[in-house]
């Protein structure tokens, strides 16, 4: 296990805890007691009674069949208690399930969370076809259109603190990121190919809040199918009019997009 840096101060038990949900939130299938005692290179007995603790409140559960122990979406309906993430995703989500019937093209909202862009809303398209970001996944900043865009519009301070704290892509030098997030500012928004997925065109705008900064990112991961009746420059102006009511919903303003920017 990677060492932590050592804390200002000390709360083993609570300590424990967190380390064992941090743990399970990358395992899918969940891992037995023993398991998560060597993935965290403690023994059983450390571990037991807080992990006990975790099953009691309801934010761990295990399998009867397996004796596995998982994440339950309790953690997630906590962090949907964060003032900031429950009035983005109330005033979202059924923007966003508009928006994606309208284009059917599916659309996901995301945050900053730490080093990495969060997603925390997500509306499928109703097509047989489907093209989506999983709910509550983590994703690198750089290599996300929703993490550049919200980044593009914080001051150049924080650009450079996050340059610093998150490690650039080799590829992509410091110059060339930089000119990226002016081009972003000056189209309000992002259109590229995707950083992961062959033949996914990202289309992405910034949610801003009433402080006139960007709190979120609205985003399709736009594919091509045969035969499609929305066009994809409509799959443009009706993302760019579903972000532009949300950051009002908020109390945002919005900078104008021209038909056609983006480009």
């Amino acid at each position: 296990m990677t060492a932590k840096p050592k804390p200002t101060y000390s709360a083993p038990a609570l300590e424990k805890g967190l380390d064992i949900i941090e743990l399970l939130s990358k395992q899918e299938a969940g891992l037995t007691q023993s398991e998560i005692a060597r993935g965290l290179d403690r023994t059983v007995g450390e571990i037991f009674r807080m992990l006990m603790v975790l099953v009691d409140r309801g934010f761990v559960a295990q399998d009867p069949r397996s004796d596995r122990y998982v994440l339950t979406t309790y953690i997630f309906e906590v962090a949907n208690r964060i003032p900031i993430v429950g009035r983005l995703t109330a005033a979202a989500m059924p923007l966003m399930n508009e928006v994606s019937a309208r284009i059917n093209q599916s659309t996901h909202l995301a945050v900053l969370s730490k080093s990495a862009v969060l997603v925390i809303g997500q509306a499928h398209s109703p097509g047989n076809n489907v093209m989506s970001v999983r709910l509550g996944a983590r994703i690198d900043l750089w290599r996300a259109s929703s993490g550049r865009v919200i980044v593009a519009y914080q001051t150049e301070q924080e650009i450079t603190q996050l340059m610093k704290d998150v490690p650039l892509p080799e590829e992509s030098p410091a110059s060339q990121v930089l000119d990226e997030l002016a081009q972003i500012r000056a189209a309000g928004m992002e259109v590229r190919d995707s950083f992961v997925v062959k033949g996914v065109v990202n289309i992405s705008l910034p949610i801003f809040d009433h402080s006139g900064r960007a709190v979120a990112a609205l985003t399709v991961p736009h594919i091509e199918r045969i035969g499609d009746t929305v066009t994809f420059q409509q799959c443009k102006d009706e993302l760019v009019t579903t972000a532009t009511m949300l950051s009002k919903a908020l109390g945002g303003r919005p900078p104008e997009v021209s038909p056609g920017q983006g480009e």
